[in-house]
Order: structure tokens, then sequence, then C-alpha cells
């Protein structure tokens, strides 16, 4: 079989279709309809699809063949060809009788929002692991629609007693959909396993801030700016796919590390939820959830309400965070700004390319994790060499203060890695009288 044929076509003309019904997730009312078209529209721009007209019925309840009526899609297919429209893009996933339904009506190429996110995501992946689930979310949405999608089988049938041959094929395909799944399915069993031995590793080792919100929030500009690094940033939906780590600040000690996780969306296709929701699993590990918000997009509280859907979903809900609204430059109204902080606590209002805004937000990122540090009083002989060594590798030193038989320090240090290192015998007392050199000085 040939895969290619369930590709989006980037080189057609689209016209966006969509619905106003009150029974309807996402296209209740004309406002949410017109929020999800702009955002389908940005979705076919990520892809490079140019967007022609758009078109909506309101209705007072869907047609289970075809979500719209026949006269109002034969409508759009006209109004489609004069703008030289050969593709009709559905802002909702249709099943494949409906999808069958509407080419018989239109005439033209009929293709949903689930397979404009699955190209998408299969553009955008770069991790293994990324590329298998996005594929496993492919084939889930082809099964049932190869009839559909390859139309040519229709032509293809045999007598009362006998298969034709494109049955024949559509059964034999059927097949080789479901053993890949299955594959694709025992090889995530085993990236998982070694993806949990990976985040063992780190665990009691590094501290971790997950950035996390909606799609083109700007997360990886954040961190571009945070961690003085380059990772891919762009004005796309869903450029990044892959949770990236890097460092927030090497000096400190664990190491500070930053997560940069994918975007979320609205009316996230059925087919993709558990390939999303997998790719999230690194927010898991985060010590602190940086919630990144754009306040200059209108529908900010929306996509604050979905990212905070997610993080219950997740039952990441009672991890610390904060909340950080970017493109504080681009925000039109000069007093929403003063409303949304007011009203939000541990919230930030940024500007990427304002770098005493970057640098408050660092210093604070940095100082939450040395605040939920520990601090400790000690005096090393010197003839305990390993134990200095120990200190001047794992802990944040404050001060010392040398002694002709050792070394007083005052450290700050995560708990649990101070007990990992074995120092706890030479931990001064409260009551010691040697802690006043700490006073002293």
């Amino acid at each position: 079989m040939n895969f290619d044929d369930y590709n989006v076509k980037l080189d057609k003309k689209a016209t966006l279709v969509s619905i106003v019904c009150d029974n309807f997730e996402f296209h209740k009312t004309l406002a949410q309809t017109e929020s999800s078209l702009a955002e389908l529209h940005e979705l076919l721009r990520t892809l490079g699809v140019e967007s022609g007209g758009q078109f909506y019925q309101n209705r007072n309840k869907l047609d289970p063949a075809t979500m719209l009526g026949e006269g109002k899609l034969q409508e759009i297919a006209d109004a489609a060809r004069r703008d030289n429209s050969s593709l009709l893009v559905f802002d909702f996933e249709l099943t494949a009788s409906q999808m069958r339904n509407i080419k018989k009506i239109t005439q033209l190429e009929v293709i949903d929002r689930c397979m404009v996110i699955l190209e998408i995501f299969a553009h955008h992946a770069r991790t293994k692991e990324a590329k298998i689930q996005i594929e496993i979310s492919r084939l889930n949405y082809m099964l049932p629609r190869l009839q559909t999608l390859w139309t040519h089988f229709s032509k293809q049938r045999g007598g009362a007693y006998q298969k034709g041959e494109g049955e024949q094929q559509l059964e034999l395909d059927r097949r080789i959909i479901r053993d890949r799944i299955i594959f694709y399915k025992k090889q995530l069993v085993e990236i998982e396993k070694t993806r949990t031995e990976q985040r063992k590793r780190r665990e009691n080792k590094v501290v971790t801030a997950a950035l996390i919100g909606y799609t083109n929030a700007g997360k990886s500009t954040l961190m571009n700016k945070l961690c003085k690094v380059d990772v891919l940033a762009e004005d796309k939906l869903f450029a990044t796919l892959d949770a990236t780590y890097r460092t927030l600040n090497p000096d400190s000690k664990p190491p500070m590390v930053l997560i940069d996780t994918v975007g979320f969306i609205q009316n996230l296709p059925s087919t993709l939820v558990q390939g999303f929701k997998t790719t999230l699993e690194s927010a898991l590990e985060a010590d602190l959830l940086i919630v990144v918000c754009d306040l200059s997009d209108p529908n900010y509280k929306k996509h604050l309400e979905v990212t905070q859907e997610v993080i219950d979903e997740l039952n990441i809900e009672n991890k610390d965070q904060i909340i950080v609204f970017t493109k504080k430059d681009k925000v039109q109204d000069a007093f929403l700004p003063k409303i949304v902080m007011r009203n939000l606590k541990a919230s930030f209002l940024v500007s990427a390319i304002d770098p005493e805004d970057i640098k408050g937000l660092r210093e604070y990122v940095i100082d939450y994790f040395l605040s939920k540090q520990e601090h400790f009083d000690l005096f090393v002989p010197y003839v305990n060499g390993d134990a200095h060594s120990k200190l001047l590798g794992n802990a944040n030193i404050i001060t010392t203060h040398h002694h002709e038989l050792g070394t007083f320090y005052r450290i700050r240090i995560p708990d649990f890695i101070f007990h990992q290192l074995g120092l706890a015998s030479f931990v001064l007392a409260p009551n010691d009288p040697r802690s006043s050199i700490f006073d002293n000085n």
C-alpha cells in the first residue's frame, strides 16, 4: 500500500469549513467557531498550505451524514471553485462515511482538522518516540477510512459470491496497518523502559522546571533567553514537539534544568490525545511548572483554561506553579496587564526582547530553587579529603572559615542530596559553640 495517499496535499489552496451548533463541543457559539477557524488557519499556515475563504453554517442539530446541510455544502463547493480552491478542510474530525458523503456532494478533495494536525506532527517530530507515537495515531486514523481515502476501490467489486480486487486489497491493507500498530507499540514499550531509566538517573541529581502552555505562546523563545541557548523557536503552531532539556544555571548545585514541552491546543483529535500526553510526560518529573501564556492573544483566557485542564489530566496540579505572560510588547490594551497581574498571584509579564524582564524571571526561578534548599553548618577535618571534595563538588558554599584542624563550611543544598553524600557526621549541633564563628564573621 502507498501511505503517501493519506498525506495532505500541500500544493492545493484550501477552503475552511465549520459549524455553529449549541450541542457541538468547541463550536457552540459563533465566537468559539471563529476562534477555532482562526486556529485552523494558523495550522494550515504552519504546513505551508494557502487558505482561501472560510464558511460556517448555523444549525440546531448536526446532520449525521454530512454535518452541514447538502445545500450549504454545494454552495461552499461552488464558492471554492470560483476561488480556485480544490481542497475543503473541515474544522472538526469527520467519520469515514461523512467524508465519503461530502466528497460525493462537493466533488472536491476533503480533509479534516485531524489530518492537518497529524501532518504537522509528522513534519516536526524529531525523536524516535515522538515519530512512533505520531505514526500510531496516523495509522489509527487511517484504519476506518481506507475505503474513503482510496476512492478507486469502489470501482473494483466482484460478483455476488466473489470479492473484487479492491476489497481484497482493502482487507490486506487493514491487516498491514494493524500489524504495524502492534509493532510500533512494542517499540514504544522498549523506549519507555529506556526513558524511565534516564529519568531515574536524573532524579536526585538535578532540579527541573517545565515550560508548559498553549502552542505558539513563546515557550521556546523563553527557553532560549533564560538558558542562553538556541532551541528552535518559530512563529508557528507546534514548532516544538519533543521535550527539550537545557541547563538554566550551570553554577548552581545541583544543576537547574529547564524543560521545553509540546504546546497544547483545544479540540485535539481523539486519535492524537494519547500520543500528545505521552510527549508531556517530561512535565511529571518537574519540580516547578512555568505556565506560559501569550497575553497579546485575544483568547488568552481560553488558552489558560486548556493548559490547566491538561495539567489536571496529568495529575500534576499539586506541583508549584508560576504563570508567565509573554509578548508584553504586542499587547494593545494598556490596562490589560494591570488587571491580569492583580487577579493572578505568582505571575510575571515579560517581553523576550527586554533583557531586564528575562533577568528578573531568571533570578526568580533560581531563587525559588535555592529557597527549597537546606542550610547546614559543618566542620570537616583536613584529614577527611573525600568529604571536602564532596562538599565542593555538590554543595553551594555560602562561606568557609579555615581552622588549624579543618574547615568550617556553611552550605546550602537540597536535603535529599546532602544525605546521599554521607556527610551527616560533620554537621555541627545547634548548640555547638563553634557555630558562632559564622555569626562573628
